[in-house]
């Protein structure tokens, strides 16, 4: 799938992805899954298989060519940004694909440069850093919640593309998703929270004076993707109603968006090994853990 189609790109010359020459409008109606049935977990783990193949093909690339990627994922609550990441990761090295979540800011990172904090995880030569949440705080939570002036706001929109510019002039390849959701799914996914005392840490005091904001955050994203989709640095919208055919939907995407090569096939044999030894080995029965499973 996301395979094949990348290596139809290079045979074609490998046009850059980070040069588009048109920025499509986000599409924002309902998802294509809308009339579909969710996806079931065994046709899941199927299909996201050799997808992980990719990304491990991919995070080698990215090693032995010294590339940088920034990948933006941002959207409403409970859109399912955590779990689209981790099923990104759970295959790939940590130490290339690194995963940045910022708490709030700090007193001192207040009275920097609105960026700055950003900035310093941006990658290195080799790296994919994954950025849940970003400085697009600043086009969404924190105009909502009245965090920030609207004059903040407005500048923030207006230099946040040439920000991006010069990312990518430099070499990094800049990805953004938006993860959308529809109101009665986020409405359902809340309410299983409440219930779940494995999700309740999953919902804060924000989450709950965000649910009131639904309209505010939809004028929130359209002026967020109007005034920052460009040609260099594109949105891309994920629906996610159906989190599994949005995880598969997302990963396949992101593929297509880096000109890696495919991997080698390696001929890998283990070496021969001694399993015993001049002296015995201590009994480690002492030092064993319960075992009530």
């Amino acid at each position: 799938m996301a395979k094949s189609s990348a290596r139809k790109k290079r045979k074609s010359g490998g046009k850059d992805p980070q040069a588009s020459e048109t920025v499509q409008p986000a599409v924002l109606t309902v998802g294509a899954d809308a009339d579909r049935p969710r996806m079931k977990t065994k046709q899941y783990e199927e299909l996201l298989r050799p997808l992980h193949g990719e990304l491990v093909a991919l995070q080698d690339w990215v090693k032995s060519t010294g590339a940088k990627a920034v990948v933006v994922f941002e959207g409403r609550d409970t859109a399912g940004k955590g779990g689209t990441i981790k099923a990104i990761t759970e295959r790939v090295s940590p130490r290339v694909f690194r995963v940045v979540a910022l708490p709030a800011p700090t007193e001192a990172e207040k009275s920097q440069m609105y960026i700055q904090r950003y900035i310093r995880h941006f990658p290195s030569a080799g790296e994919v850093v994954i950025f849940d949440r970003s400085w697009y705080n600043r086009a969404g939570v924190e105009r909502v919640m009245g965090f920030c002036t609207p004059e903040e706001t407005e500048r923030f929109l207006e230099q946040a593309p040439f920000v991006e510019q010069a990312m990518v002039t430099s070499g990094i390849y800049l990805i953004k998703y938006w993860l959308e959701v529809s109101p009665e799914e986020q409405k359902r996914r809340l309410t299983s929270r409440i219930h779940d005392p494995r999700k309740t840490w999953k919902l804060t005091d924000m989450d709950l004076m965000s649910y009131t904001k639904w309209v505010d955050y939809t004028v929130a994203r359209d002026a967020m993707i109007s005034r920052t989709s460009t040609p260099w640095a594109p949105w891309h919208v994920v629906h996610t109603d159906d989190k599994k055919r949005g995880r598969l939907n997302a990963i396949a995407h992101l593929l297509e968006q880096i000109p890696y090569a495919p991997a080698e096939e390696r001929d890998i044999r283990l070496p021969r090994r001694r399993t015993t030894g001049k002296t015995a080995p201590m009994d480690l029965r002492p030092y064993a853990i319960p075992e009530p499973y």
